[in-house]
């Protein structure tokens, strides 16, 4: 088996194949050979192409195991997404397009992507996130290549609210000693984009190994620590990005750390004091009102 139909949609299609109708092999054979097309195509458009109805499209989507086509077409855009090089993303980004049409493409696909996590939201396990932040006394946030952005932002806005907060580099060397040397009743949060770093993977892996409680985010469930973690967030986008898309992933962290802070009374108000007071002594940030006493005669 190529590593294209190793991926569990495509997998899927081919498993079922021999138990579809004659004009779902057609579907499945169009899908198997064309994913790239067929992820951005409404069911009209597949079965216009396919020269079937459109119930036929739906019918063999739901024979496949999903619960809709967008279902579907959300996992077989996981597969695309994980697959895209950067090349593949450059002639699918509509690069060429004048500058304002452009933008309001970008706005319009992140407003969706937002409004898409929202749909489908777990909110059970974004609650169940929160309290194990909550419950361990220490964190470590790793992140690596574009994910170490969001794991420098979700640890640097936790150091705001709590204590023993580490932010790791996972190309770094020397989280390997970091999360090894960490105590027990610590969480370990994974910060995984598309195209998936191998030494987060890894990372990850050695975490279980330490029997260390596991916090993955990651923005496709293909990334493979999502289905063996303690727990697990998933920001998903409707579209595949020319990078990388920031949106849902910040919203899940805003989130996180917002709700955690809610939890939080009277600890907060201590620790946000303590921080206060050492920018104030260090000249950490600009003072406007040290400005204006410079300037008053």
């Amino acid at each position: 088996m190529d590593e294209q139909s190793s991926h569990a949609t495509i997998k899927a299609i081919v498993e079922q194949h021999p138990s579809l109708t004659p004009k779902g092999r057609i579907i499945a054979s169009f899908v198997i050979e064309n994913p790239r097309k067929a992820v951005f195509m409404t069911t009209k458009e597949l079965a216009e192409t396919c020269g079937v109805s459109e119930a036929t499209v739906v019918r063999f989507v739901s024979q496949l195991g999903f619960s809709g086509y967008s279902a579907f077409r959300q996992a077989l855009r996981d597969f695309v997404d994980t697959d895209l090089n950067l090349l593949d993303r450059k002639d699918l980004s509509g690069l060429k397009g004048p500058d304002a049409d452009r933008l309001h493409r970008v706005v319009l696909e992140e407003a969706d992507n937002l409004h898409y996590f929202y749909e489908i939201a777990d909110m059970d396990a974004l609650s169940k996130a929160v309290t194990a932040m909550e419950e361990s006394e220490h964190i470590y946030v790793v992140g690596s290549r574009l994910s170490y952005t969001f794991a420098y932002y979700l640890g640097w806005s936790l150091t705001k609210i709590r204590q023993n907060v580490r932010i790791l580099k996972g190309s770094d060397s020397t989280a390997i000693d970091w999360l090894t040397i960490a105590p027990d009743n610590c969480l370990v949060i994974i910060i995984a984009t598309t195209r998936f770093p191998n030494e987060l993977i890894q990372l990850g892996e050695l975490v279980q190994r330490l029997e260390k409680k596991l916090l993955v985010i990651a923005d496709s469930s293909l990334f493979p620590l999502v289905a063996t973690a303690d727990l697990s967030l998933v920001a998903p986008t409707k579209n595949i990005p020319f990078i990388g898309s920031p949106t849902t992933l910040s919203c899940i962290i805003n989130y996180l750390v917002q709700e955690l802070a809610s939890r939080d009374g009277d600890h907060l108000e201590d620790h946000q004091r303590r921080l206060e007071q050492i920018y104030r002594e260090n000249d950490v940030l600009f003072n406007l009102q040290r400005i204006e006493d410079k300037s008053s005669p």
